[in-house]
Parts: C-alpha cells; structure tokens; sequence
C-alpha cells in the first residue's frame, strides 16, 4: 500500500533514510533530524513531501519516497524532484518501488507536472536497471554540483 506520509510516520522515515545512507556508503553524511524532518514535512511552510509504503499485512512501513517541487523554464511548469527512494532489501521485489513511482508519477499527470526527476549513484546497478525498466533514461550530458559546509559559507561571502 501506497499512501502520503503522516507526521506518525517520522521515526520510520528517518530509519528508513539511516538505512538508505548506510547502504550508499555514506552513514557518516546522513545527520538529519526527526525534527528536522517533521518541520520540512509537516511544518507551517513544508519544503518536501514524503509517501510511505506500507507491508500489507501489518501497516509497517518498509519504504518511502520523499520528493520536492521543481520547475521548468523551457517547458514553463513544475516538475517533481525525487530526492530518494527506498525500499527495505528484505521486501524489494515484491512492487513496492514500482508502486511509489507510480504514485509520483501519477501526481506529476494530474497536476499538470512534465517531469519526475531524480539522481542515481554510477555504482548502483540494481538502482539504474530498475528505473530503466521502467522507462527512466539517464541524463548523461548534466553533472551535478553542490557546495556544502564550508564551501557554501565561502561562496555566500558571509565567512
């Protein structure tokens, strides 16, 4: 079951996204919040939006997907930028990855939305073959950049 996130559901997401820093080799990098989270999600001014996926049986959540709007200048609208997508290795396989890109995707048609992005580490083959079965392709021409901690105070000139 696919359903949109509730603020119950914060300590789960944030295990979930422990869970998903360890096995991206970068647990160290992952020191987000519950609070953190439940202001980003559920605060006055959310700046994300998550959805969870439940085990039928018991209502546990073993997945999520957490997601922010972007937007187009050449196409003029909004897109949805999917910052991860998780899935328990112990249920992967059974539909529930599918079924939260769907669900994201389904948002993307009805809101009049022209993309459903996202980023995929280079080593990830089970990741990549997944999306591509799906129809994703890669945007191979587009390095990303970013600028953190120190960089980032740096560059805003505020150091």
């Amino acid at each position: 079951m696919i359903r949109p996130a509730t603020p119950a559901d914060i300590p789960a997401i944030h295990t979930l996204i422990r869970e998903l820093a360890a096995y991206e080799r970068a647990l160290d990098e992952a020191k987000a919040t519950e609070e953190q989270l439940r202001e980003a999600l559920f605060g006055p001014q959310p700046a994300a939006y998550a959805h969870v996926a439940t085990d039928d049986a018991t209502g546990t959540v073993i997945g999520y997907a957490i997601w922010f709007l972007n937007f187009s200048t050449w196409r003029g609208v909004h897109g949805i930028y999917l910052e991860d997508l998780y899935v328990r290795p112990t249920v992967r396989g059974g539909g529930h990855g599918k079924a939260l890109l769907t669900a994201l995707a389904r948002i993307c048609v009805e809101r009049g939305y022209q993309r459903l992005e996202w980023s995929v580490l280079n080593w990830n083959t089970p990741a990549i073959d997944f999306y591509q079965a799906l129809g994703a392709r890669p945007q191979d021409e587009w390095t990303v950049y970013r600028l953190t901690d120190e960089a980032l105070v740096k560059a805003s000139g505020t150091s």
